[in-house]
């Protein structure tokens, strides 16, 4: 059945316009996206089956341009499209942050961070440079690495943030395995850049680990 000849209460984006988009399951927040079905299927039956042989929405989001091309009702217009909306949705979080103390918006900032690297094959270093309102100048990938380790140099980071004029910084780096958890080293390179950014009087508010859908804050922890 196609879905104009639903009820319209039913209907994926009439369904969002009266209840919001918190009111629809994964397979019609993507049949709006998708826009239209397939023969035989619906936007909503193709959502269905898509979610069904990639798993997720998160495995539909990242896989290859290849995968995603060869799959039933996509193709390269609807690949760039998606990553068009991805981008919008990482560059929202950061106006966000630019605008607001990072503290008043905890939650933006973790989701902004985890937007930005949950999803990076190997490990990435970042930073998050504030003005002294604790409002976001820049976020910057700094380091790459492997699947299980990246080289951080403090000097480094101490002259993209004196470029910035930065006042303040959250660190952030990401663990591919998926587990959030801070290890020994993850604990000492902190201390280190906390010492170098010390000498030019700018503070580290945080250090931020991403995992699989979750960032372990150091603050929260006491570790700084």
């Amino acid at each position: 059945m196609r879905l104009a000849d639903w009820p319209e209460k039913e209907r994926p984006r009439e369904k969002l316009l009266q209840a919001g988009p918190g009111a629809l399951s994964d397979a019609e927040l993507l049949a709006i996206f998708l826009r239209t079905g397939v023969p035989g299927l619906s936007a909503v039956d193709l959502a269905r089956l898509l979610l069904k042989d990639f798993g997720s929405l998160r495995h539909l989001f990242n896989a290859p341009l290849q995968q995603f091309c060869a799959s039933k009702g996509l193709g390269i217009v609807k690949y760039a499209q998606l990553h068009a909306v991805l981008e919008l949705g990482k560059r929202y979080f950061a106006e966000s942050l630019s605008r607001t103390n990072v503290f008043c918006s905890a939650e933006d900032t973790r989701n902004f961070l985890l937007s930005q690297l949950r999803d990076e094959p190997n490990e990435v270093f970042a930073v998050l440079s504030l003005d002294s309102q604790h409002r976001m100048i820049s976020f910057r990938k700094l380091f790459f690495g492997t699947i299980n380790s990246a080289n951080v140099y403090p000097r480094v980071i101490v002259k993209h943030l004196l470029e910035d004029n930065a006042a303040a910084v959250i660190l952030t780096h990401n663990h591919p395995s998926g587990v959030a958890e801070p290890s020994p080293s993850d604990r000492q390179i902190t201390e280190r850049i906390q010492s170098a950014l010390e000498l030019v009087d700018i503070k580290v508010l945080d250090h931020f680990v991403v995992g699989d859908g979750y960032a372990v804050s150091f603050a929260e922890r006491g570790f700084l």
